[in-house]
C-alpha cells in the first residue's frame, strides 16, 4: 500500500514540474514574440482598483471610463483605495503620484456617483497638468532654488 502511494505522489510531483516548465516556456515564447513589437506598443497609465464595496467598484469603473479618454497618460498611475469606516460606510481615496487628489465618504446606501466621478476626474486632470508644468518648467527646481 505504501509503495503505490509513494509512486503516485512522485508522479504527481513530476507532472506539476512538467506543467511549470511548459508554462515557463510559453511565457518565454510570448515575451520573445512581443519583444520585436515593443517599440510599437504604447501603454497608457494604470488605474489600480483597490475598492471593496459595490459602490467603490462602480466608482472605479466609471472613473476608468473617463481615464481611458485622457490623452498622454503614459507613465501616470492612479490608485483608487477604499477603507471601511465603522458605522459610517467607506472612505474612498484617489491618489496620483503618491499624493491624495480626491477623497469622499460613501454611505451604506446606494447613491448616484456621477457627480463624484466628475469631480474626481476634474481634480485628476488638474493634478496631471500641474505635474507636467512642474516637470517642464526649468525655473521650478525641486528644492525651489
Amino acid at each position: 500500500m505504501l509503495p503505490s502511494l509513494f509512486f503516485s505522489q512522485m508522479i504527481s510531483m513530476r507532472i506539476r514540474y512538467s506543467l511549470s516548465c511548459i508554462r515557463a516556456l510559453v511565457i518565454a515564447c510570448v515575451c520573445f514574440a512581443y519583444s520585436s513589437h515593443a517599440q510599437e506598443i504604447e501603454l497608457n497609465g494604470l488605474l489600480l482598483d483597490n475598492t471593496i464595496s459595490r459602490q467603490g467598484h462602480e466608482f472605479a469603473s466609471k472613473l476608468a471610463h473617463y481615464w481611458r479618454e485622457v490623452p498622454n497618460t503614459s507613465g501616470k498611475n492612479l490608485l483608487i483605495k477604499e477603507v471601511v469606516v465603522p458605522q459610517a460606510g467607506t472612505l474612498l481615496t484617489v491618489s496620483f503620484d503618491n499624493k491624495r487628489i480626491y477623497q469622499t465618504y460613501m454611505g451604506r446606501r446606494q447613491t448616484s456617483l456621477d457627480e463624484r466621478v466628475e469631480q474626481a476626474i476634474v481634480l485628476i486632470l488638474d493634478a496631471i497638468a500641474q505635474a507636467d508644468f512642474n516637470e517642464n518648467n526649468p525655473d521650478m527646481a525641486d528644492d525651489e532654488w
